[in-house]
Order: C-alpha cells, then sequence, then structure tokens
C-alpha cells in the first residue's frame, strides 16, 4: 500500500541470479503473492534483456515452478515455455 497507488498494483520483484536465470515474486492486487504469473515473467525478462543485463534466453524461477523466456529483440514475439498445472478446483452455486 502507498499514497501513490491508492487503487493498489501489482508488483514484481526480480533477483538476477546471473545472466541466464532469475528469480521472480509477484503480488497481486486483491490476491497477495502469486505462485507464478506468465505475464510478470515475460516483462522481468524483457527488462532485463533490454537493459543488458540478461541474455536472450533467461529461466525465470517462481515459487511455482521454473519458465524459459526468450526473446530476440524489438518487433519479435516473446516466447515462454514450461508446464501449466491445476492448483485450484472448485465449485460455487449461485
Amino acid at each position: 500500500n502507498h499514497p501513490a497507488f491508492p487503487q493498489r498494483v501489482n508488483a514484481g520483484f526480480m533477483q538476477i541470479l546471473n545472466r541466464g536465470e532469475i528469480r521472480l515474486r509477484v503480488y497481486e492486487r486483491g490476491a497477495g503473492e502469486t505462485l507464478a504469473c506468465g505475464t510478470g515473467a515475460c516483462a522481468a525478462a524483457v527488462c532485463g534483456i533490454r537493459q543488458g543485463l540478461l541474455d536472450a534466453r533467461v529461466i525465470v524461477r517462481a515459487r511455482g515452478g521454473d519458465i524459459l523466456i526468450e526473446w530476440a529483440g524489438e518487433g519479435r514475439p516473446v516466447i515462454m515455455t514450461g508446464p501449466a498445472v491445476t492448483v485450484f478446483r472448485g465449485e460455487i452455486e449461485l
């Protein structure tokens, strides 16, 4: 919570382990810390690549598992490769 963000904000925190590997923790407003976030992983990797801190292939280590992000630069797609698993199943009666 911060006065600059009265409606709160999603935030990702990246730790660079080496040029090809980062750790990522993501907090989503209304949900708290998440196990993983594909959008956040892509954004973190591209940010690091653009700043010259990371290579074009980056393993992102999140609490929910590892994924590979690849980006060849401007105008090119960001490619995310990794497993998808069910973490919750439920029913609600409305």
